[in-house]
């Protein structure tokens, strides 16, 4: 089961009835912030969530809208006794752009550490999951984000039977390992089926339409896209200021053929996104204009 949740759903700046584009992915015990702008604390309270078990903190760019509210999320962490390392993920510049804001939260009982992305794709793997960045088009670097969770195939006993495979080691065959036991090496292939579809999240904002943006959103399971704009004439702003359009975004989820988009990431201007809508499901039908908070919880498929 992996928790999504769109905490805010604003870009530029926070406004009364929206936070400042935030995403949190809850995983296995794991939990994933992308991007942290200001308010995104006041938005995972309203949401009922923690911020003290946040294990991974990815950023997309350096915007003041996408890393603002670092300083106070840092502090309320500390506040509520952590003690864990906190991981962030990030640009170059990370660790320059965090010394910079933690001046005003320049002791904290928990280490911070900062890695920073290399070239224009990275992958991390973690317990249970992997992280992807890609870069986008925006006027400074900038990337999206692939929560990838992969599933084993099915345990195979009929195999592990005529391998004559010890049943000690049937457990830790399943969950990957491999063992050698009195001179003969076990692996998992040995008792593990081909892999099962895994559960997929794909998150971009800040950006125009890019090939990187359609090959990573291939085979997710949701896909989160900026729509920062939905009047038709806004277009040309758009370009000139490397964001995107719903009508945009739309055509990447069909390129991509995924089941579902949300759009967030919209203007302040952009009061009621939801009026575009009908011209925007011509393109890619299973669209939502986002709301804060908006969350689901996936599931692997059942066989």
């Amino acid at each position: 089961m992996l928790d999504v949740s769109l905490l805010g759903t604003g870009g530029m700046m926070p406004l009364p009835y929206r936070w400042l584009t935030a995403l949190m992915l809850r995983y296995n015990g794991k939990s994933i912030l992308v991007d942290c702008g200001e308010g995104t604390q006041i938005a995972l309270r309203e949401k009922g969530w923690s911020p003290k078990p946040i294990d991974i903190i990815c950023f997309t760019h350096y915007h003041a809208d996408h890393i603002s509210g670092l300083p106070g999320m840092l502090l309320t962490m500390g506040n509520a006794e952590r003690t864990e390392p906190l991981l962030l993920i990030g640009p170059k510049g990370l660790n320059r752009t965090v010394s910079a804001l933690r001046t005003i939260a320049p002791e904290l009982p928990f280490e911070v550490n900062c890695v920073e992305i290399d070239g224009n794709e990275q992958e991390f793997s973690f317990d249970g999951f992997r992280i992807k960045a890609f870069k986008v088009n925006h006027s400074v670097l900038c990337y999206g984000y692939s929560l990838v969770v992969d599933r084993k195939g099915r345990f195979d006993k009929e195999r592990a039977l005529e391998q004559q495979i010890p049943l000690k080691l049937w457990n830790r065959l399943q969950k990957g390992e491999i063992v050698e036991e009195e001179g003969r090496i076990y692996t998992p292939d040995m008792v593990l089926g081909a892999s099962r579809k895994g559960l997929k999240v794909t998150y971009c904002t800040d950006t125009r339409p890019a090939d990187s943006i359609t090959d990573n959103a291939v085979d997710s399971d949701l896909l989160i896209l900026e729509g920062m704009y939905g009047e038709p004439d806004k277009l040309v702003k758009a370009k000139e200021n490397k964001h995107m359009t719903m009508y945009e975004a739309a055509k990447i989820a069909r390129a991509a053929n995924v089941p579902e988009l949300w759009l967030t990431h919209y203007s302040p201007s952009l009061l009621h996104p939801e009026e575009y809508l009908g011209e925007v499901r011509k393109i890619f039908s299973n669209t939502y204009a986002a709301k804060d908070g908006r969350t689901v919880e996936l599931n692997f498929e059942e066989e």
